[in-house]
């Protein structure tokens, strides 16, 4: 955090209004980073007991004790976080490690997640939409399958190398990511081009709307997303799979391509089918699950049909072609059975007319091979756009390749939802400061992304190792594993003013040394 300048930042633009207080702004904002990125088992809201054995002095800078990083400070650091705008000053932070580290960011992830709030907050009974000035924490599509609390909504944009988040934004708890990402596109996407320059906007199949499509194309930005098949043309495409002359994909072993063109919402793009063979075989025993317990369900819904009596047979009729419509995999020829009724009780005599007829509608459930083949034949596949025409810049490879790193932000997410971050429930006093502790939590995954780079990128570029795991030598260590690492390095003092570096060990040494001088000097 020394090194990118994260607290220098936060206090330029925020700076202490008075000198009774003994920590700043953005030495409050630092101080909640190291204790998000503990992995203790503490909460990330501060309490002075998780600083009382660190050495805030090294850390942070001389002066500061425990006691002052309480629960006061961090409510008005947040706070003013929240009026700063916390995208805004996010964003600026963002550019300032990207420069830092070096990353082109050629390519911009897209994605939203969701953490539920415990709380009422400003919640639709109580508060308008003209009286908010900051995110509504309400109910929604519950990500983190709590659908009984109110939630907010995280949207991240990060780079594709290093996974570090370029931009973040939080919204209320009921917006979906189709309407968060058209919004996203519209309001910032001329700060991204001008700032970042990425070549190429990548997000999933929310993002590919046409509002959104055509916002994008107007802006001159080019886009990878993947298709949804609940457009037709992509649904024909992805059944069409077995008749089609697919070319393997260089570069990925068992994938399969073909390409086609199409002018979705008026943008003339590619649309290139893949095939994985490998998950198509694994799909096999799902699809064969989710077809039994489908067409279980739809034979017993005929089952129940067939006892409910109709007036006519034309009811009948319609009620049968309303569960034929319904049913997926079942199919069945209609039997109308039609049922004598009187009034009178007990067995009628022979000759007795009835006084009405009651109509029941029946058949026989069964399954055709063409259902079988025709959900086999989607099976392992899935359509990705772009308009970017260039096929020589950007065959199907380099397509697959670039959309893949979509994992970078998915992982983010699960970084942030980890046990061991505990920031899976939030709990403030005001949703201002669940906003502003939003934007704490992604700079946590920022400066974790960023040493996780710089550890990796330092030891291939000076030839060293770092023992993995199973102590062996590996070049690509998680952040997680180098924080578990280095537990155990204590300060020693001796009378008072005399203190000593005691417990390194040789692979933290590698860590400290590969980094450079900044991290040599708070571990010397």
């Amino acid at each position: 955090m020394q090194e990118l300048g994260i607290a220098d930042h936060i206090d330029r633009r925020a700076p202490k209004v008075s000198d009774e207080w003994n920590i700043s702004h953005g030495e409050a904002v630092v101080a909640m980073i190291i204790n998000g990125l503990g992995f203790t088992g503490q909460s990330l809201h501060m309490f002075p007991q998780f600083f009382s054995n660190k050495p805030l002095d090294k850390l942070i800078r001389e002066g500061i004790e425990p006691e002052h990083i309480n629960d006061k400070v961090l409510g008005r650091t947040l706070d003013e976080l929240f009026e700063l705008g916390v995208s805004k000053v996010y964003f600026e932070l963002a550019i300032k490690v990207a420069t830092h580290l070096k990353l082109p960011c050629d390519a911009l992830n897209l994605d939203g997640t969701g953490f539920h709030v415990d709380g009422r907050y400003n919640s639709e009974e109580e508060v308008s939409d003209e009286d908010l000035n900051c995110i509504r924490l309400c109910k929604g599509y519950s990500r983190d399958h709590r659908p009984d609390l109110n939630q907010a909504i995280l949207l991240l944009l990060t780079e594709n190398r290093a996974g570090i988040p370029m931009f973040m934004k939080a919204a209320s708890g009921n917006v979906t990511d189709k309407t968060s990402f058209k919004q996203v596109v519209s309001e910032h996407i001329k700060s991204f081009k001008a700032a970042l320059n990425a070549r190429y906007f990548i997000g999933d199949a929310a993002l590919y709307v046409a509002e959104t499509v055509q916002e994008l194309s107007q802006q001159d930005q080019l886009f990878i997303s993947r298709v949804p098949l609940n457009i037709g043309a992509a649904k024909e495409l992805v059944q069409s799979a077995p008749l089609r002359s697919m070319v393997e994909v260089e570069g990925f072993e068992h994938y399969e391509s073909v390409e086609t063109l199409s002018d979705y919402a008026g943008v003339v793009q590619r649309w290139v089918l893949f095939r994985n063979n490998q998950s198509q075989k694994t799909e096999q025993k799902t699809l064969t699950r989710r077809m039994q317990k489908k067409s279980l369900k739809e034979f017993k819904e005929l089952e129940k049909l067939g006892k409910k009596p109709f007036c006519c047979e034309s009811d009948a009729m319609e009620a049968f072609k309303l569960w034929q419509k319904q049913s997926v995999y079942c199919q069945a020829e209609p039997e109308i059975i039609e049922s004598p009724c009187y009034k009178t009780k007990g067995r009628p005599a022979d000759g007795t007319v009835p006084d009405h007829y009651e109509y029941y509608v029946t058949g026989s459930c069964t399954v055709a091979v063409q259902t079988r083949r025709d959900a086999e034949a989607s099976l392992g596949c899935f359509v990705l756009a772009t308009n970017d025409t260039d096929t020589v810049r950007l065959d199907a490879g380099e397509l697959l390749r670039t959309y893949k790193s979509q994992q970078q932000v998915e992982r983010g997410f699960r970084f942030l939802k980890s046990p061991d971050f505990l920031v899976s429930s939030l709990y403030l006093k005001k949703p201002e400061r669940i906003e502003a502790l939003l934007m704490v939590m992604t700079l946590c995954l920022m400066v974790y992304a960023a040493i996780q780079h710089r550890i990796r990128y330092e030891l291939k570029r000076q030839s060293r190792t770092f023992p993995d795991m199973k102590k062996k030598p590996a070049q690509n260590p998680t952040g997680r594993w180098v924080f578990l690492c280095f537990d155990g390095i204590h300060v020693l003092s001796v009378n008072g003013t005399e203190k000593h570096m005691v417990g390194i060990s040789e692979r933290q040494s590698t860590i400290i040394f590969i980094l450079g001088s900044t991290y040599q000097e708070i571990y010397s």
